[in-house]
């Protein structure tokens, strides 16, 4: 498959205290979320492969089923998942840090879902329960900063989502990426 070199923008973002979150109303469709308690790699690499597969999301994709399993099962680290009528619509992955630091290390729709009002409600979610992550973990510190990442081969209304959510870019750090003409999609073969 041809590759071709692109430069890609990330911008790290953060809020510093649980009154930096500007929650985005309650979409029109009918959404429930809910935290997925139990480790399930099949599911996390689903959700992984369903919303990045379009946006060059491959870091993860050589883990093996241990190495999933590996991640998951660390204290503190959650998948929150939205379902529309029982469908998986997109999730947010939360990863605890030291002293403190909660990342946002994965969080999309899937393509479906795009568009309705749903990525702004499931942010706000996620992003309040990273703000409460310590109320679940008793051995976690208190939350202070919550953070993420997104890159120009995001969803092109990643980050204004996430500006509109009262996340502050805090850095942004460009560099030259190879890239297969396509992005992987959410299986091989998909389009």
């Amino acid at each position: 498959m041809p590759t071709r070199q692109i430069e890609v923008t990330d911008w790290h973002l953060e809020q510093l205290g649980p009154a930096d979150l500007r929650p985005a109303r309650v979409p029109d469709v009918p959404v429930a979320i809910a935290r997925a308690e139990l480790p399930s790699p099949e599911l996390s690499r689903y959700l992984y492969t369903a919303v990045g597969g379009d946006h060059y999301w491959t870091d993860r994709l050589a883990w093996t089923y241990d190495q999933w399993l590996n991640w998951l099962s660390r204290p503190g680290v959650e998948t929150w998942v939205a379902h529309v009528r029982g469908t998986p619509a997109g999730y947010a992955e939360l990863d605890p840090q030291p002293d403190g630091i909660v990342e946002i290390s994965c969080f999309g729709l899937l393509p479906a879902f795009t568009g309705q009002g749903l990525g702004g409600h499931l942010l706000s979610v996620g992003a309040a329960r990273a703000w409460d992550l310590a109320t679940r973990w008793h051995d976690r510190k208190p939350t202070r900063r919550v953070r993420l990442t997104t890159g120009s081969n995001d969803h092109p209304a990643a980050l204004r989502n996430y500006q509109a959510r009262g996340f502050r870019v805090y850095d942004v750090t460009v560099a030259t990426g190879t890239f297969d003409h396509t992005p992987p999609g959410p299986w091989p073969g998909a389009r």
